[in-house]
């Protein structure tokens, strides 16, 4: 997904929940319904979400600088993670807290059919944003499975509006099942009920968004995929006596960082071993678009006379040519 793709779909994500969320607190007031207070809670929590994360967009676009040189590409993942904290904490636990306190202190449920058009319509502007989303992931997915896809993904944006969405259509259909329930039994008992469910829902989403972040938050390295392109780069290269290990970390979901350890061959000249860094460098990006920065630790083996033995020295080059 590109970003105008990404900002499309949290945009019609905005749009949608804000006027859901003036609607359903319109009818809960009517109704006094708090399955619909805890649908009206939820839909703020997600426009709210949805401002962060486009707030979140624009901070990761900025560019390097003296204080931050590799960039601002994480704050997308830091604002991710917040939206995952607010949803769990307010919506989620305003929504529990809500359906405790009808279980509690039952009340009636005035005109329940104004909830059932205002919820019918939250499904239509709910499922409108659904599509738009499920559109863009089919599109970055490709022939991978749903689950892959998040886990082989690194920008949340991909998948968060398509998470929320979900969880909120979801939502929508307990809190029409509790109001039913209402109508046909009589028992005010199952309004509170669906309210406990909508809370549930939310805190399932916001800790798989929780989990599928904090990775990226804290410095998730780059996908086995693109490990292994690295890999084959550095193997091809006749320069290339051994590998050590290939370390690397998302700066942000476009933006790999590679720290290389290499032992080249012992027969290279200075000029040589520069050309081969280079070399590699511009392979790496060209194979991994989305390593943008390499960095290698250049082993070499030094002859040395019998008496003194071999020794390792190490070069550290920073191969950072523009990807």
């Amino acid at each position: 997904m590109s970003e105008s793709g990404s900002k499309t779909v949290i945009l019609a994500a905005l749009a949608g929940n804000s006027l859901i969320a003036v609607s359903k607190f319109v009818a809960s007031i009517f109704t006094g319904s708090t399955a619909m207070l805890a649908e009206g809670i939820h839909s703020v929590i997600d426009t709210g979400n949805q401002g962060l994360l486009l707030f979140g967009m624009k901070r990761a676009a900025k560019p390097p600088d003296a204080k931050y040189p590799f960039g601002y590409g994480k704050e997308i993942y830091f604002w991710s993670f917040m939206v995952a904290v607010l949803l769990f904490t307010l919506g989620a636990g305003l929504s529990i807290f809500e359906g405790v306190e009808k279980i509690l202190h039952p009340h009636p449920i005035s005109h329940p059919y104004i909830n059932y058009l205002v919820l019918g319509l939250a499904i239509v502007f709910e499922g409108t944003s659904w599509l738009i989303a499920a559109r863009e992931f089919r599109r970055i997915k490709g022939s991978w499975g749903v689950f892959e896809a998040v886990r082989r993904g690194k920008d949340p944006n991909k998948f968060l509006v398509l998470f929320e969405d979900t969880a909120a259509i979801a939502g929508l259909l307990l809190a029409i099942a509790g109001l039913a329930l209402v109508q046909i039994t009589g028992i005010e008992l199952f309004d509170g009920v669906a309210s406990i469910g909508i809370g549930l829902i939310l805190a399932v989403a916001s800790v798989g968004l929780a989990i599928e972040t904090k990775g990226l938050l804290i410095g998730e390295a780059a996908n086995k995929y693109v490990v292994s392109d690295i890999h084959e780069v550095l193997t091809a290269d006749p320069a290339v006596e051994r590998i050590n290990e290939i370390p690397t970390m998302h700066i942000g979901p476009e933006y790999v960082l590679a720290n290389i350890s290499l032992r080249f061959k012992p027969d290279l000249s200075g000029r040589e071993l520069q050309d081969a860094i280079a070399r590699m460098d511009r392979n790496i990006k060209q194979r991994c678009p989305t390593v943008k920065r390499v960095f290698i630790e250049a082993e070499y083996e030094a002859d040395r006379s019998p008496a003194h033995g071999q020794t390792a020295d190490k070069i550290g080059e920073d191969s950072t040519t523009p990807a």
